[in-house]
């Protein structure tokens, strides 16, 4: 069953977010077979509290284990460092159930 991650994040410096953290954060995610659906900024918040203008990434995985075994890599545990000072992120998984339609 495939995976989502989703992750929700206000950047502080958005360029060097892209060069350091996106680059080698985007390398990581193929090594472990994900890829990504959606990548962009400027979300707008429709209810809650955190998002408003906030950038958006949502990878699929081919089922929950790889993802996971991508997060909690040593690779990215390192990566991960590099976006620490200059953003704030809420990181979802979600399986996704087969939809007929």
């Amino acid at each position: 069953m495939p995976a989502y991650m989703i992750v929700l994040a206000q950047i502080s410096d958005r360029e060097r977010f892209i060069a350091e953290y996106g680059v080698a954060a985007g390398e990581l995610v193929e090594k472990y077979g994900g890829r990504y659906v959606l990548r962009g900024p400027g979300a707008e918040l429709l209810e809650g509290d955190f998002g408003d203008s906030a950038s958006m990434v949502i990878s699929e995985w081919p089922d929950k284990k790889a993802a996971m075994a991508f997060w909690n890599s040593r690779e990215y545990a390192e990566i991960r460092k590099l976006r620490q000072d200059i953003s704030e992120c809420q990181v979802v998984l979600i399986e996704s159930e087969k939809i007929n339609g």
